[in-house]
């Protein structure tokens, strides 16, 4: 845990330099980003607030993603993460937002995804998104793993917009 709040130390004090806002909707990870992001004092200057997004009912209650808006895309896709990314930080009004969604594990989901498979979308200045497999079936350790990517995912888009930021 302390190398993902190390992670989220660094992030935290970039958002705020640059006064910019962070926003979270996850998964599979349990809330552990937003834990890293909150664990770091004057976490209200950058943190706007996150979800944990674990089945279809909290989709529709904590993100407001109707069914209709799911056509075509299925959960644990990219597809589905770059939403839950999109929808957060419109919802929030943040300047970055976050999304995990995946199976973390022992087992995998009901989309035939293995355990460690995980989607990660970063929405905001630049938007990017990823899939993470790591090839395990340890629930924690996945949890971790996926978490260390997102706050990864969210570096590089901070490292990628920094001339932007200062210009």
């Amino acid at each position: 845990m302390n190398e993902l709040i190390e992670q989220a130390r660094a992030i935290a004090a970039i958002l705020k330099a640059r006064g910019q806002t962070i926003s979270v909707s996850e998964s599979s990870t349990g809330g552990l980003v937003s834990a890293c992001l909150l664990a770091i004092p004057g976490a209200s200057a950058y943190y706007l607030g996150g979800a944990v997004v674990y089945t279809r009912r909290a989709r529709a209650l904590l993100s407001g993603i109707p069914d209709a808006s799911m056509q075509g895309i299925r959960s644990s896709s990219e597809p589905y993460a770059q939403l839950l990314a999109r929808t957060s930080r419109e919802r929030f009004g943040a300047t970055w937002a976050l999304a995990e969604t995946g199976a973390s594990g022992p087992s995998g989901n009901v989309y035939g995804d293995a355990p460690g498979h995980s989607c990660l979308a970063l929405a905001g200045p630049l938007d990017r998104v990823i899939t993470l497999e790591t090839g395990s079936d340890d629930r924690v350790a996945n949890m971790r793993a996926f978490a260390a990517a997102a706050l990864s995912l969210l570096a590089q888009g901070l490292a990628e917009t920094g001339d932007q930021a200062r210009a």
